[in-house]
């Protein structure tokens, strides 16, 4: 089974109709999934559900779309300093006054976690579990310097064993471990990348009956309107500036 494994899209319509047209290319996928954060950051919230729901890409619920789907006082989401915490706030307000009741809806039902298997259970074989943040909570970030004993412990608590997979997105930094035989994948993210590359990503997945084998794939897309949209959507520039450096801080001058 290849899968195409999608996450933190974040409301980036252009970054995920390119990565969808790079899967479509392809012809040797089998499924998509997604690992949530639909919305939040850009200007099509919306519409990239929309897309989701047209294309019957289904996936898990991530923190931002939970708590818009709640109307929640806020995204749950980590600040490292007073100005992010400020873009968090007016990300969060733009989503929740932007989304429709229907997107609400569609976000509301998302679950928590899925547990694909082969035939849907029928036989036995590898096993992929898809979740946002880690098995326990969709707002702690498993990040890649996360112990073994981390990851084993998330696994037991989704009954994982050799040759099994765990695939998640929250951080939006690719990586990828294998840890006892079992394989912790952090997809990336199509819309609001952080390590330094502005090109969406996603990871093909293929497992079977050949150990598991992850492909981290980068998708150019035409960022100047992504950006575009973020302005006239009111936005701050800031978020702007994120997209078309992969989240790379700016250089100080004389620092």
């Amino acid at each position: 089974m290849r899968y195409a494994l999608i996450s933190d899209i974040h409301a980036n319509l252009q970054a995920l109709d390119a990565v969808l047209d790079n899967i479509d290319r392809r012809g040797d996928v089998d499924a998509i999934y997604h690992a949530g954060d639909l919305v939040g950051y850009a200007s099509s919230p919306n519409a990239v559900v929309d897309r989701l729901r047209e294309r019957a890409i289904f996936g898990v619920a991530g923190n931002y779309d939970s708590t818009v789907a709640a109307d929640y006082k806020h995204c749950g989401c980590k600040s490292e300093n007073p100005r992010q915490e400020e873009l968090a706030h007016v990300s969060y307000e733009y989503t929740r006054r932007t989304v429709t009741r229907e997107t609400r809806r569609v976000l509301a039902a998302l679950p928590f976690s899925l547990d694909l298997r082969p035939l849907g259970g029928h036989v036995s074989g590898p096993r992929l579990v898809l979740v946002h943040g880690t098995a326990t909570l969709n707002t702690l970030y498993w990040t890649e310097d996360r112990s073994d004993d981390f990851c084993l412990k998330m696994a037991a608590t989704m009954g994982l064993a050799a040759g099994d997979a765990i695939a998640f997105g929250h951080t939006h930094k690719p990586w990828h471990r294998t840890v006892e035989g079992i394989h912790f994948i952090n997809t990336g993210s199509v819309g609001r990348p952080k390590d330094g590359d502005w090109r969406a990503g996603y990871v093909l997945l293929t497992l079977g009956d050949m150990a598991p084998h992850a492909e981290f794939v980068r998708v150019e897309y035409d960022i100047e309107m992504a950006v575009a949209g973020v302005q006239a959507a009111g936005l701050p520039d800031d978020f702007a500036e994120f997209l078309r450096t992969g989240g790379k801080p700016p250089v100080v001058s004389g620092a």
